[in-house]
């Protein structure tokens, strides 16, 4: 039902779309001020959710390691598993970043034979999440081109780069095969995998639903309707430059597309999309592991705020402590003189 409600949220968006820009004649507000609208929400919410996080206080050491710690000089540490330079944290960084490291070893916990336990490689998950990743950024790169004349050497050279097969016409862009099917496989996850749809809730639905809209609907323009690609890179190039202009005969399926476009940018501050910005302000991610080298010193402690210390513990429980078998720093006949 999770799932469904969502299909049926971005169905409605569409629907919408369609019969304001192509019933009412609304191009205006779908083609100019609502894109305007949501590239602004997009930024204001972006860097306000980035400036939230950066005022989180981080007062102690908690980055996640899984390798040796800086020690001994006789003891070989890890130096990207547990850094403790900053060298060492742009190089973890970089790899979570960029190749999703975390994500490569994460493994996928079975039940077999009733009650016994085991662990196995979670490999998939990775390909797919790195696949859709890519192929998002490379489609959005690629779209630059409607942003700009003239177009930048490097976005035409991934342009054709994307094209190289030259499979129909206009030619197949493999990046748009390898989206869909990444965005597919991560929604069926979802449902199939009893774990994974048990803890799903609409707000994991719905972008995958509203970014497979977005999907379906540029390959429908670029492979079915045939919009009016000057008209198009006209009217973006009216956005960027504030010359805003509606060109004719553009066809109700572009606008569309960029509402549900404008809808996903609108949403993006709102929703578990902002992990793309989350991620570089990740303390268990960012920070060194040098708990060891330095003194950490809690900056919260307060001179004038009276500590319940471990002695003055002691002392209101010993008798009990020692009662219980724990224990304790000083006997309990010399506690109780």
């Amino acid at each position: 039902m999770k799932a469904l409600y969502s299909l049926f949220l971005v169905f409605a968006l569409a629907a919408f779309a369609l019969l304001g820009a192509g019933t009412l004649g609304m191009e205006k507000a779908f083609g100019l001020y609502i894109p305007f609208l949501a590239v602004a929400v997009f930024v204001v919410g972006f860097c306000l959710r980035v400036v939230d996080w950066g005022k989180s206080a981080v007062p102690f050491c908690i980055p996640t390691t899984c390798g040796q710690q800086e020690s001994l000089p006789w003891i070989k540490q890890n130096k990207i598993e547990n850094p403790s330079t900053t060298c060492g944290v742009v190089i973890r960084m970089l790899l979570e970043i960029l190749t999703f490291r975390s994500l490569f070893r994460n493994t996928k916990v079975d039940l077999h034979a009733g009650t016994r336990v085991a662990y196995s490689s979670s490999k998939w998950l990775w390909l797919g999440a790195l696949a859709f990743h890519y192929a998002f950024l490379i489609t959005v790169v690629r779209h630059l081109r409607f942003f700009t004349e003239p177009v930048p050497g490097l976005i035409a050279t991934l342009d054709a780069m994307d094209s190289l097969l030259q499979i129909g016409a206009p030619t197949l862009y493999l990046s748009n095969l390898i989206f869909v099917a990444a965005l597919l496989y991560l929604f069926l996850r979802r449902v199939v995998v009893p774990q994974v749809r048990y803890i799903s809730q609409v707000q994991d639905y719905f972008p995958l639903f509203l970014i497979l809209g977005i999907a379906f609907s540029g390959i429908f323009m670029r492979y079915f309707a045939k919009v009016d690609i000057i008209s198009v890179k006209q009217l973006t190039m009216g956005l960027v430059t504030f010359s805003w202009v509606i060109p004719d005969g553009i066809g109700a399926m572009f606008y569309v597309h960029i509402f549900l476009v404008s809808v996903l940018l609108a949403y993006f501050p709102l929703s578990k999309l902002m992990h793309m910005g989350g991620v570089f302000l990740s303390p268990t991610r960012n920070m060194n592991c040098a708990s060891r080298k330095y003194r950490h010193v809690n900056p919260w402690k307060f001179e004038n705020v009276h500590y319940h210390t471990y002695e003055e513990y002691e002392d209101e429980f010993r008798e009990k402590m020692v009662e219980k078998g724990l224990p304790v720093d000083k006997p309990l006949a010399e506690g109780a003189e």
